[in-house]
């Protein structure tokens, strides 16, 4: 053999070798996989289309048999198939749902019933074994037809397929670090309709609402460029070297810091944020969206309960357009069109008010009310059950309980059943005295804890704010007035991070907060119209 020939034969080996190494990853890869959500013990939404994908060899013929249904889709370029199971009626018997492709699958014990996400901030995220009366309520958890799935906090501006995670039934060990909010609202519809139902918990605490929606889309909405520009400018440093020589001198003075206080047996300060915790965090737009949302996306569900704003409330006028977007954002995503979306409005919170006067807290709670203007929304109010020395209210319970009024209403036809607190209609002044008219009283307003009323402010031409005097004039009306304020102009009620506050509709919703004025709000940009 001459030597260029033996070279050519070592360079063919060598070229074989390197082609072969490259090639494994891809014979690895060329087998049916599945997202976690889709996996044993899950449930499907009755009466709609439930899609189901996975990925394998592209341009392998999968087939999805799950009782009588047989449907079969072709893996395309990238891997990825879907197909789509007929509308099915609920059911408590376990079904296999196979799935057969370049290799086969066999997902166990899977129930129909009702399917619902749970997102927000920490309040969403806040488990069952934070709540009051979690002993209790984890050892009366066992419920083998409630099945719950948590989705691990994942930023990223990369679009994520999956997560790391999976369907459990619910009992005390699994209950216990779910959310606490999404657990009593899926028990009460379990309890009530008798049928399966799921849970997906997809919160993260201290998230901004910018977070959870597509960073391109907001991108191409010129109502966010202010935000979008200064994301942009905060990323660039970010991610300069000053900014990460900054963060390792900070670091390094606060471990000095941490270490003195343990020596004076205290608690250590917080730490610094570094550079990378923030871009990969909870706030940067998309982020969220793309680590957690994106891997659950198209799921069949019958809706989401949400409970976020306490981020947010320092640009609540903003929120006023974000989040609304945000659900239509949603809903154009997951393409079931208008599916139920229903909140928590934000507690009371921080020291009671001495005064009144203006409150982010107040204005971000009207931003909310307001996002009641898109179809199939709800608002739970729980402007008595939060906590004034802690941001995480602890009873979960009743928070649920309200939430659930509106589904129980809404979607599943359950008659006499009013989930809307009472909410401001209009006003009428005569002689001194503001009329004020509402809807949604539910059966009349009264007060609770005492007979006076309490909660409301008003003010004349001269914007100043006074407590006002109140009483309950009929089953729908409040007269409000002040001494010496002849000409009143404007009235507000638990306008206030914290207000004191008693008027509840008969069957035990408390009244929305809400003005009757338009003054611009003081988390409004200056420039902003």
């Amino acid at each position: 053999m001459s030597i260029s020939s033996y070279f050519s034969r070592v360079v063919a080996l060598k070229h074989t070798t390197i082609f072969g190494l490259l090639l494994i990853p891809l014979l690895s890869r060329a087998e049916l996989k599945l997202p976690a959500i889709i996996s044993d013990h899950m449930i499907l939404q009755q009466k709609q289309v439930n899609p189901i994908w996975g990925w394998d060899t592209a341009g392998t013929e999968v087939k999805v048999t799950f009782g009588n249904q047989a449907k079969t889709a072709t893996a395309g370029e990238d891997g990825k198939w879907t197909v789509k199971l007929d509308p099915l009626d609920a059911s408590a018997e376990p079904e296999m749902l196979v799935i057969e492709g370049t290799s086969k699958r066999e997902i166990s014990d899977v129930l129909v019933g009702e399917v619902w996400m749970c997102s927000g901030q920490s309040n969403m995220g806040m488990t069952v074994g934070g709540d009051w009366k979690y002993e209790v309520e984890t050892l009366s958890s066992n419920h083998p037809n409630l099945r719950l799935i948590t989705v691990p906090r994942v930023g990223s501006q990369e679009a994520k397929t999956d997560f790391n995670g999976k369907w459990e039934s619910a009992n005390p060990n699994s209950s216990k670090n779910f959310s606490a909010v999404g657990f009593f609202y899926g028990r009460y519809l379990h309890e009530i309709l008798g049928v399966p139902v799921g849970l997906i918990n997809n919160s993260w605490g201290g998230s901004a609402a910018e977070a959870w929606v597509r960073r391109e889309s907001l991108e191409k909405d010129p109502r966010f460029k202010s935000t979008m520009e200064n994301w942009v400018a905060r990323e660039t440093q970010l991610s300069s070297e000053e900014a990460r020589t900054k963060f390792e001198t900070d670091l390094a003075a606060w471990k000095e810091k941490a270490k003195a206080a343990k020596e004076a047996g205290e608690k250590p300060p917080r730490g610094p944020a570094s550079p990378d915790s923030i871009l990969n965090g909870n706030s940067r737009p998309g982020n969220i969206f793309y680590g957690m949302v994106y891997p659950t996306l198209g799921y069949g569900m019958k809706g989401v309960i949400w409970y976020q704003g306490e981020s947010n409330a320092g640009r609540a006028w903003d929120y006023s357009r974000l989040f609304p977007y945000m659900i239509e954002q949603w809903r154009a995503e997951w393409g079931q069109g208008d599916f139920p979306f229903y909140w928590v409005q934000l507690a009371d919170f921080m020291s009671e008010t001495d005064q009144p006067g203006e409150s982010a807290w107040a204005e971000l709670r009207e931003s909310q009310t307001k996002t009641m203007s898109l179809p199939n929304t709800g608002e739970a109010v729980i402007i008595d059950l939060g906590e004034g020395n802690d941001i995480h209210p602890k009873n979960k319970y009743d928070v649920a309980a309200r939430l659930v009024r509106w589904a129980l209403a809404k979607d599943y036809g359950i008659k006499n059943i009013e989930p809307q607190s009472p909410q401001y209609q209009e006003m009428s002044v005569s002689k001194g005295k503001v009329s004020l008219t509402f809807d949604h009283v539910g059966g009349g307003l009264r007060t609770v804890d005492t007979s006076d009323v309490k909660g409301f402010a008003i003010c004349g031409e001269d914007r100043k704010w006074v407590w006002a005097k109140a009483k309950i004039t009929g089953a729908n009306t409040v007269e409000v007035w002040a001494e010496n304020l002849a000409e009143p102009v404007a009235v507000r009620y638990a306008w206030a991070n914290n207000p004191v506050c008693n008027v509840y509709s008969k069957i035990g919703l408390p009244l929305t907060p809400f003005r009757t004025d338009d003054f611009r709000m003081t988390t409004q940009p200056s420039a902003a119209n």
